[in-house]
């Protein structure tokens, strides 16, 4: 294996200590992606130098002219606060002429954005919610037409749960009308309205650019969930570790998926990805509802990198461990062919 110069840049404020000792699970809960991806690479032998950025790119230019990075390791989520942001770094790393592990930024773009995305999953033919979007300064004034409650109401681009909530799930008018506006105000961002599809909560990870393989359909339980609540990835859900214990959160391996369920899902999470040209690797969100239909939510082309988090334990069902998966996003981003290539 050659041994490689690869930039990692990550955002400044999760700068990882270089040692995990004193640090309390909230504290550590907050860089441990950032922590488990510097280790990994070091114990790989690639030389690593890591790189917080903020809101501008000069020391990434700098560092690249200082280093010449084989390969930048991309952990950036946004710039500028914003999600939607996220395409930009990585085209700007297209022409600067450096490779990057993850996703190009065409399909960045195109599953950065929840409607564009279902759009373009429709002329597929590919199974997701109806959906009505609600841009910036765009008020409710009527129920949406062709949609039937429940609805959920999620922001348009920020992903990782922003902004999602019980509450999130409304059931009239009124609801949807509140709910469009407190994205509006509080996330800052466009809001999307999609049916709720009450069923199991499933994931399956994608690795490739052009050849895809497959990780094993993962799914989320809840065992102790409040009376009627419904069975959603909340903000809350995803990163309040006490909230976790006392819901029971549990992820791991679909279990008693129908006769053949597995193999289809694989096979549809490839054409998403194909649909919205993604490269490197994702997560694809899906829901299974109660006459065993699946349906697309979205696909996540930054999923958490954590080792102790569901993209590797997956990969880590397949055979590949934690640091031969880090290799392999190394590798899939030098094989990536931008145009720059050409």
């Amino acid at each position: 294996m050659r041994r490689l110069r690869v930039l990692v840049l990550m955002h400044q404020a999760l700068v990882p200590p270089p040692s995990l000792k004193g640090h309390t699970k909230k504290e550590i809960g907050e860089w441990r992606m950032e922590f488990d991806v510097l280790a990994a690479l070091n114990r790989l032998g690639h030389e690593v130098i890591p790189l917080g950025v903020e809101d501008e790119l000069g020391p990434v230019r700098r560092a690249i002219r200082e280093h010449s990075p084989h390969i930048v390791f991309n952990l950036l989520m946004h710039f500028h606060d914003a999600g939607v942001y996220d395409s930009a770094v990585v085209g700007w790393l297209e022409l600067m002429k450096v490779p990057y592990t993850g996703c190009n930024p065409r399909g960045l773009l195109l599953a950065g954005d929840k409607a564009l995305s279902k759009k373009i999953m429709g002329h597929h033919r590919i199974r997701a919610p109806r959906f009505r979007e609600y841009r910036m300064g765009r008020t409710v004034q009527r129920d949406p037409q062709k949609l039937e409650y429940p609805l959920i109401v999620k922001s348009q681009s920020e992903h990782a749960s922003t902004g999602i909530s019980q509450a999130s799930i409304v059931r009239d008018l009124k609801g949807l009308t509140e709910r469009v506006e407190f994205v509006h105000r509080n996330v800052g961002t466009g809001a999307i309205a999609e049916e709720f599809i009450e069923g199991r909560e499933l994931t399956i990870g994608v690795l490739g650019n052009l050849r895809l393989t497959t990780m094993p359909v993962w799914e989320m339980t809840f065992g102790n969930l409040p009376a009627g609540a419904p069975t959603i990835a909340t903000s809350r859900v995803k990163w309040d570790l006490e909230y976790q214990k006392q819901i029971q959160l549990k992820t791991h391996a679909a279990r008693a998926l129908p006769e053949g369920e597995a193999q289809s899902i694989a096979r549809l999470a490839k054409r998403v990805y194909r649909a919205l040209d993604l490269s490197g690797f994702a997560r694809v969100d899906l829901r299974m509802d109660e006459r065993g239909r699946v349906w697309v939510l979205e696909a996540n082309p930054n999923p958490d990198l954590s080792a102790a988090e569901d993209f590797a334990r997956s990969a880590r069902a397949t055979g590949l461990d934690y640091d031969a998966l880090i290799q392999r996003l190394l590798s899939l981003g030098l094989a990536h062919d931008p145009p720059w290539k050409g």
